[in-house]
């Protein structure tokens, strides 16, 4: 791209909201300019560049070979001059940190974490969902972070793993008691008929944990679901079934003897959950303070 010389910094800026983005309308929305703005902005800078940067897809834009190579080339630079000519950090308190993720990981971990920056001052604005969306989102500019359980695909997204979740397979003690004392084997058997409760319909955690430990699909339709692991605690714990959840949300329950782990294999599954940050240029120094909190806390967890 001989030309790059000449283009406009204004097209530039659009087309890294769009690279970034991964749509139209998430550049409008990130830069507030109108759509029909930034798809005439893009037509320009495709004609003085002489080369397709989008691939148009039914969902949003992908980037061409020529976008990749120039979105390499001129992030850096751009990212730069947003911070020198961003709002000025003496003229008061920062902007509110616009934070998403798992209803279940925000409350029992991540707000009580932040806890010390809410007090010192520091803003939070937090949005609770699944992952896919609220990446969708954050692409749009809508979320500063976003706490997501995959990692997210694709390039224009940087993630840190933060946390590994392990699960574990819990009942009421009156089901524990009545099971007995089994060896893992007849486990699976002698679960059939007791009430499973579970987050959705498809039993995502049950499913994968009698994958990885037992060695079998899961099969039988659950007979609580809510879409609130708290819920299916609470259900759990006042003795509706057994059901598959993440440790650090019964930890206090195991301890007090309200849950019994029906079964401590060697090897638990795991799932990692991934801090993964706007791109572009940090101008609100407290979305650094808040995501250099979490991934120190986050060990822990």
């Amino acid at each position: 791209m001989e030309h790059s010389h000449q283009l406009d910094l204004n097209l530039l800026r659009t087309f890294l909201a769009v690279y970034r983005s991964g749509s139209f309308t998430g550049a409008a929305q990130l830069l507030g300019l109108s759509q029909p703005t930034v798809t005439t902005q893009m037509r320009t800078l495709e004609r003085q560049a002489g080369r397709e940067l989008f691939e148009r897809l039914p969902r949003g834009v992908t980037p061409t070979a020529v976008a990749e190579a120039l979105a390499a080339r001129i992030s850096a630079p751009l990212d730069e001059l947003a911070a020198v000519a961003g709002p000025d950090p003496a003229a008061g308190r920062a902007d509110p940190v616009h934070l998403a993720g798992p209803a279940e990981l925000l409350c029992a971990r991540v707000l009580p974490a932040l806890a010390p920056l809410a007090a010192a001052g520091v803003r939070l604005r937090v949005a609770t969902g699944l992952t896919e969306p609220l990446l969708d989102e954050l692409r749009a500019g809508r979320h500063d972070l976003v706490l997501a359980t995959t990692r997210p695909r694709g390039r224009t997204l940087t993630s840190t793993p933060l946390t590994d979740e392990e699960f574990v397979l819990v009942a009421a003690p009156a089901w524990a008691e009545r099971l007995g004392d089994l060896p893992a084997a007849e486990l699976p058997t002698a679960l059939h008929p007791v009430p499973l409760v579970t987050y959705a319909q498809d039993l995502p955690i049950a499913r994968r944990y009698w994958r990885h430990v037992f060695g079998r699909r899961l099969s039988g339709p659950a007979a609580v679901t809510v879409p609130d692991l708290r819920g299916v605690l609470a259900a759990v714990v006042a003795g509706a079934g057994f059901t598959v959840l993440p440790r650090y949300l019964c930890l206090a329950e195991l301890a007090s003897g309200a849950l019994v782990a029906l079964h401590e294999p060697e090897d638990p599954p795991i799932n990692t959950a991934f801090l993964v940050q706007r791109p572009g240029a940090v101008e609100n120094p407290d979305v650094t303070r808040v995501r250099d909190l979490l991934l120190r806390e986050g060990r822990t967890w």
